[in-house]
């Protein structure tokens, strides 16, 4: 038997213990890796496993025969360097499922978690999965993530009535700490990718902060124009993710207004980033070079002993002029900007999220992948991700972000398989990320359209699950 090759055996075990292949497919998902994993095995796989249409299953599938049929990782065909995780996770299955307090789980609680908490990192064999993709570094956070909740689109008719409003004002004195508590939490709740959550809070922000503007004086009144000017970037980054070109520039127009009235350099700075990403959104590239660049330098002038504020705001204002340049072309701006932001990484000296810009080394890194992206360089964008270690990014958001470009680079390479996984791990993190975006979703059909047989299925069926027709 173990002369065999790894689809004769699977068909030998099969037929030895009587069972059509259906039979077969409902044994692998009530294994534990495949209730745990959901590994969704039908008859069809089944078949084109046995006759060899596809290539030889994925780690995962493989524990699962190991589990089921009492194969070996070498009849199985594992390679050398994973058989030694495999034998660990089925050990740890077993001594699982022997424990009693696990026995007595409630039904349906996945058993993932268990495999991580008994010492065997469930996400170590997975990762392997995805080694030659972007690197165990990029993934390293991927697997312990909630499932994506698939809502379809956002609604922004209340937002774009309530940014249009000129003259309403609400009742009642303006309690600054309350108001700067809401806009924190708005931030918050964006850089966790829930933009369902923050669109349907921001009407009732944006007009209380008008109110509080109007009615303010003094230093409470400069701090109100701060609020609302961080205010107005959440729903233009949120706009723009949406594609929503008028209603992303207003919001981003009345951001800067708010930052100019507060007379805060860093409100200013703040929110020349979100107008940069507006101009760039409308194709207006040059002056959305330009623009960071201003805004950089009026910073840049200040910086003798600078702040972690400071730091962030001026090296994500270099980000944001280095992607504009990435849409011109011009290489020689493009490594100026990343050099000098670079810089300013390597001075602030970790990753932070200061002024919520999530600015640090590793956010240039992402920067660098989503560029050579724009630029139509997919290898090269590969091989930046490979260096990314993704815990060390502060917000789902940016994450996500970077999972899509990575996927779009896979995709741009031909290596739809690992576009798809890529793109899945994105929607583990960031949900809203893959669920909410157009240009994602986008993504999703490319991958669904010119897949090649052995992926076609799969990314139909995820397909499907976001509601993307091909």
């Amino acid at each position: 038997m173990p002369e065999k090759a790894p689809n004769a055996l699977l068909r030998a075990w099969r037929t030895a213990n009587r069972l059509t292949r259906l039979e077969m497919a409902e044994r692998i998902n009530a294994t534990p890796t495949g209730i745990a994993e959901r590994l969704a095995c039908d008859e069809e796989r089944v078949r084109r496993w046995e006759t060899g249409e596809v290539r030889w299953p994925s780690t995962f599938y493989r524990l699962a025969l190991t589990q089921l049929a009492g194969l070996t990782p070498e009849q199985l065909g594992f390679s050398r360097s994973i058989r030694h995780e495999t034998r660990k996770a089925v050990a740890s299955v077993s001594a699982r499922n022997d424990h009693p307090a696990k026995a007595n789980a409630p039904a349906g609680v996945p058993r993932t978690v268990d495999l991580v908490s008994e010492g065997e990192d469930e996400g170590a064999m997975r990762r392997r999965e995805f080694v030659g993709l972007t690197g165990a570094a990029l993934f390293s956070a991927v697997f312990h993530q909630p499932e994506p909740s698939h809502d379809k689109g956002l609604d922004t008719d209340d937002l774009a009535v309530a940014l249009l409003e000129h003259s309403s004002f609400t009742d009642g004195p303006a309690d600054l700490a309350s108001i700067a508590a809401m806009v924190a939490q708005a931030k918050r709740s964006y850089q966790a990718s829930h933009y369902s959550q923050v669109i349907a809070g921001l009407p009732s922000l944006i007009r209380t902060l008008r109110t509080a503007c109007f009615a303010l004086d003094g230093d409470e009144k400069l701090r109100a124009h701060v609020l609302s000017a961080e205010a107005h970037h959440i729903a233009a980054s949120i706009l723009l993710k949406q594609e929503n070109k008028g209603l992303a520039w207003l919001a981003a127009d009345r951001s800067l207004l708010a930052a100019h009235a507060s007379h805060s350099p860093l409100a200013i700075g703040s929110s020349s980033r979100v107008i940069t990403r507006a101009l760039m959104d409308g194709a207006h590239h040059r002056v959305a070079v330009s623009t960071a660049n201003t805004a950089a330098a009026r910073m840049d002038a200040d910086l003798k002993q600078p702040s972690g504020d400071e730091l962030s705001i001026y090296g994500s204002l270099l980000l944001s002029g280095a992607v504009a340049a990435a849409q011109t072309g011009n290489r020689h701006v493009i490594a100026e900007l990343l050099d000098e932001a670079a810089q300013a990484a390597r001075r602030l000296g970790y990753d932070g999220n200061h002024q919520w810009t999530a600015f640090g080394p590793t956010n240039v890194l992402c920067h660098r992948v989503n560029i050579a992206l724009r630029l139509g360089d997919a290898g090269t964008a590969i091989d930046h991700a490979r260096q990314i270690d993704l815990d060390r990014l502060p917000t789902n958001e940016r994450k996500g972000t970077l999972l899509i470009d990575t996927a779009q680079a896979f995709l741009m390479c031909g290596k739809h398989d690992k576009a798809l996984q890529v793109l899945r791990a994105a929607g583990q993190i960031a949900a809203e990320e893959v669920t909410g975006r157009p240009a994602a979703l986008r993504l999703v059909r490319d991958i669904t359209v010119t897949a090649p047989i052995s992926v076609r299925r799969e990314a139909r069926e995820y397909a499907t699950s976001l509601g993307v027709v091909a």
